[in-house]
């Protein structure tokens, strides 16, 4: 048997990818069908940010005992007014670091801009950019430190096309769950893991059509939306303003690898000893 607990945020609930008998499936039962035996857990909440992983979804993993855990989280904490780079990035650092003593085989990945995802203006997508890349470095040295089998989404060259996303154009439709679930099989096979064959890489159900996806965001988007807005826009127009004001005082506007500060000025965590990364399929191990 082999027991896998998913952690994370609602990318890992399965959102976007409804299943057959109502509620979400997602990318890591599509993966969990793939393990040998498995007994699926998964622990994944919607909106969690990574305290809420270490602080609710740890314990309950740690329980678990499993051979196998996904952490993927970090999204939903740059999208908030408090944002702080070294306090997500610890809280990931450690849940990751209780599961490895434990044994487990641990899953992480580098996540996607959001802002790119958005297609928001410049102005907008830069400082978000940034805290994305802030996250990322510090999962990328949690990765090296403890050897996890590392998926870098961001540089995957399906990551930010169109078909693989819903009408959100935050969370992955069925095709994104599948490509997600693929690409981890791949990480698992390539680390001599146990697994049987692969997910099938193409949809079981036709996608909604337009009506469908206009009615979603009508009803649970615009909620979702609300509930947002009362913390990330104010945040979002104090990003703007400030990137405004850099560009009118004539100065470059960083990008997401060459900044050195994160937009709420601060140093960012770990960039003195990233590792480098190397492509979508990225392993590394101790």
């Amino acid at each position: 048997m082999t027991r896998f607990a998913a952690l994370g945020d609602s990318i890992t609930v399965g959102m976007g990818d409804p299943a057959p008998g109502g509620g979400w499936r997602g990318w890591a039962a599509l993966l969990g069908g793939t393990l040998p035996q498995a007994e699926m857990h998964n622990l994944a909440t919607l909106g969690a940010l990574a305290a809420d992983v270490e602080r609710v979804q740890l314990p309950a993993a740690a329980a678990l005992r499993p051979d196998v855990a996904s952490v993927v989280v970090g999204i939903n904490d740059t999208l908030r007014g408090d944002f702080d780079p070294e306090r997500t990035g610890s809280a990931i650092s450690r849940t990751v670091a209780a599961l490895r003593a434990t044994g487990t085989e641990v899953l992480t990945m580098r996540l996607p801009d959001p802002g790119q995802m958005f297609g928001l203006p410049g102005v907008l997508a830069r400082p978000l950019a940034r805290r994305m890349h802030a996250v990322n470095a510090a999962v990328d040295e949690v990765a090296r430190r403890h050897g996890t089998v590392h998926l870098d989404a961001t540089r995957d060259p399906a990551t930010y096309e169109r078909c693989y996303w819903s009408v959100d154009r935050l969370h992955p439709n069925e095709r994104g769950h599948r490509l997600i679930a693929c690409r981890f099989h791949a990480l698992l096979a390539a680390a001599g893991f146990p697994v049987g064959p692969g997910p099938d890489p193409e949809p079981s159900s036709p996608p909604p059509g337009w009506l469908a996806e206009v009615g979603w965001m009508a009803t649970k988007g615009t909620a979702w939306l609300v509930r947002r807005s009362r913390d990330l826009v104010p945040a979002l127009v104090g990003l703007a303003l400030r990137e405004w004001l850099r560009w009118s005082e004539g100065r470059d506007a960083p990008g997401p690898d060459t900044a050195e500060r994160d937009d709420t000025g601060r140093e960012r965590v770990n960039l003195n000893v990233l590792s480098k990364s190397s492509g979508n399929l990225r392993l590394t191990r101790r």
